[in-house]
């Protein structure tokens, strides 16, 4: 296994072929992050981490992880710090990038990836907010092949 480092992002997951997918959520503080994830997790996600992923390679694959202190938990604003039923880890097969308006999201993107501990990971740009965002992660994922 190779050196883990952390990041300012949520992990959700899908299981697919045996295996728990995570999904990297990235975007700063109040973008709302830990609403998203909750609900996908409403939409059949699974937590792996909320606000800090410990990521780290392993078979030349890319994993991520909750940080110690924060495993099984996830902030739900207006009531705080709460328990979650979470995965102890999950393979990160792709990074959405929550953005601060709807319009800030191309309507055709052209395929993008951001290198992460040396292993490339397609990267989706996201309104965190909309209704539909957990359905178009889920979406993002089967057409990456890594959902059913």
């Amino acid at each position: 296994m190779s050196e883990s480092n952390i990041r300012h992002a949520g992990l959700i997951a899908l299981r697919h072929a045996g295996v728990w997918r995570g999904v990297l959520i990235e975007g700063p503080s109040g973008a709302g992050k830990s609403d998203l994830a909750l609900r996908a997790l409403d939409a059949g996600f699974r937590l792996v981490a909320d606000d800090h992923t410990v990521v780290f390679v392993s078979g030349g694959r890319l994993w991520g992880k909750a940080p110690e202190p924060l495993a099984g938990l996830i902030e739900v604003r207006g009531l705080g710090v709460v328990a979650a039923d979470a995965l102890p880890f999950a393979e990160i097969v792709m990074l959405v990038r929550c953005v601060e308006r709807p319009d800030a999201v191309e309507r055709m993107p052209d395929p993008r990836v951001e290198t992460i501990a040396d292993i490339s990971v397609p990267v989706f740009d996201l309104w965190p907010r909309e209704p539909a965002a957990p359905a178009k992660i889920r979406r993002m994922m089967q057409s990456l092949g890594v959902a059913s």
